[in-house]
């Protein structure tokens, strides 16, 4: 049987190895050979060596860290060696006040932030589910608990009943106050005015980018409770940074944005859910003239490592469960890791490219790239601005503009209609041609100058 995770080789015994088994008590479990080298083969211990360390090991790994580890001899070919097995604990193991973990063919120190979420791991508890002792439930924004109760009466998750109860009852039937009576953090976080007075870093960062990543143009921060930061942070996105292209379908005017809006929500809530708090780095949406970036100092769970592992069918194990449970009420997210569908769903009808996924142990980043409708109108527009133009779609515009001026125009309202900016380009392209023509006439004609003209078609 060769190395690997939970399985090492050493010729003789040396007290750091008991690190190893702390190790493994800590991970996944493991076995430990003594009286092996490096390549497996048996060398043997010494009559006088085995009953030593047959007497000696089940005592000092009991004294030293409290566990109990199965010591056995064993032998091959007259040689006789000793296999240490080792369960893995439900709780932390500690050895000599220090935390090891094994982690592939490493073994290494659980200190900072990563041993607190070990502790809490080998608790059955989570971040997001520790109590705030001064929080209480008068404390909450009322408006962010009413926006709660009104998403989740719309979308079937709680009943016109349970939504009437007060506060205290409403977060107990949650699960959002803990056995002594505290509120947790989730609590805190989605419906708490001001969360960042409680945990740093509680907020989500916009920035529009030009042609690089150093030429921040503006910036916005959205703060408040999560359960409104949500809504808040889609709409400025969707009307501040993201700018929809036009075209027509005949005379019928259609919007298109580069990234379905309900792939953007999903993707947001995403961030909110597994994103680790405790980092107090805000979410971080980035974005640029044909893409957009969200990023989260958070998690994934170890078996969702890829982009294609989390578009295929998998089980929902958020990184904040209470906070997640929060949402899934609300009817923002869905179980059962359905969000991933929906963003399939919601990218096929734009025809785009599904989002990309970055994890690392800097956090997770999400690449979502304009489609092609709007990167092929976005070159349109580039050639219209160039002096280039395309018969067929000037002739469409035409006609929107002759349908529109039904009633008497402006010009500065035809150019708003149809986003055109430059007016002595609408003049040249469209509006002079279309007067010659005579399928537009002006309400003023004997006074071209008087700047108040209209324009109509009969």
């Amino acid at each position: 049987m060769p190395e690997h995770q939970t399985i090492e080789w050493k010729e003789s015994w040396h007290d750091g190895y008991l690190e190893w088994i702390c190790g493994y008590a800590n991970a996944y479990g493991g076995i430990l050979y003594i009286g092996k080298n490096d390549k497996g083969d048996i060398v043997g211990l010494s009559d006088k060596d085995t009953k030593k360390l047959l007497e000696m090991l089940p005592n000092k790994i009991t004294d030293t860290m409290g566990i109990v580890a199965d010591v056995n001899l064993l032998y091959e070919n007259e040689l006789q060696y000793i296999e240490i097995i080792v369960e893995k604990y439900p709780s932390l193991i500690s050895y000599h006040g220090k935390y090891f973990y094994r982690s592939g063919s490493t073994m290494r120190t659980i200190t900072g932030k990563e041993l607190d979420k070990a502790i809490l791991k080998s608790q059955g508890r989570t971040w997001d589910g520790m109590p705030i002792p001064k929080l209480k439930e008068t404390d909450l924004k009322r408006e962010a608990v009413d926006l709660f109760k009104e998403k989740a009466l719309k979308r079937g998750r709680l009943t016109e009943e349970e939504t009437k109860v007060d506060d205290t009852i409403l977060m107990e039937n949650l699960h959002l106050i803990d056995e002594e009576g505290y509120l947790i953090r989730a609590a805190m976080l989605a419906f708490y005015k001001d969360p960042e007075k409680w945990v740093t870093g509680s907020y989500i960062k916009i920035g529009y980018f030009g042609d690089s990543d150093a030429d921040l143009r503006y910036q916005d921060e959205v703060h408040g409770s999560l359960i409104e930061q949500v809504d808040k942070a889609v709409d400025l996105v969707y009307t501040k940074y993201l700018k929809a292209l036009i075209s027509y379908e005949g005379i019928q005017r259609v919007e298109q944005f580069m990234f379905h809006q309900d792939a953007f929500r999903e993707i947001l809530l995403n961030a909110i859910v597994h994103k680790d708090y405790s980092a107090c780095n805000p979410i971080q949406i980035s974005v640029y003239e044909d893409k957009i970036y969200v990023w989260n100092d958070g998690e994934m769970p170890s078996d969702l490592d890829s982009a294609d592992k989390l578009f295929r069918k998998h089980s929902s194990k958020p990184y904040n469960p209470k906070l997640a449970g929060i949402f899934f009420k609300s009817g923002m997210i869905e179980a059962w890791g359905r969000g991933f569908d929906k963003i399939k769903e919601a990218c096929a009808k734009y025809d785009a490219p599904l989002p990309e996924y970055d994890i690392n142990k800097s956090g997770i980043m999400v690449l979502c790239k304009a489609c092609e409708k709007y990167l092929k109108l976005q070159n349109d527009k580039k050639g219209h601005h160039l002096g280039h133009f395309d018969q067929d779609d000037d002739q469409d515009v035409a006609k929107m503009i002759i349908a529109y001026c039904k009633q008497p125009r402006s010009a500065k309202e035809i150019m708003d209609y149809i986003e055109i900016g430059d007016r002595s380009f609408f003049r040249r392209h469209y509006l002079n041609p279309m007067l010659n023509a005579r399928q537009l006439k002006m309400t003023i004609p004997d006074k071209p100058k008087s700047g108040n003209q209209k324009y109509y078609a009969e």
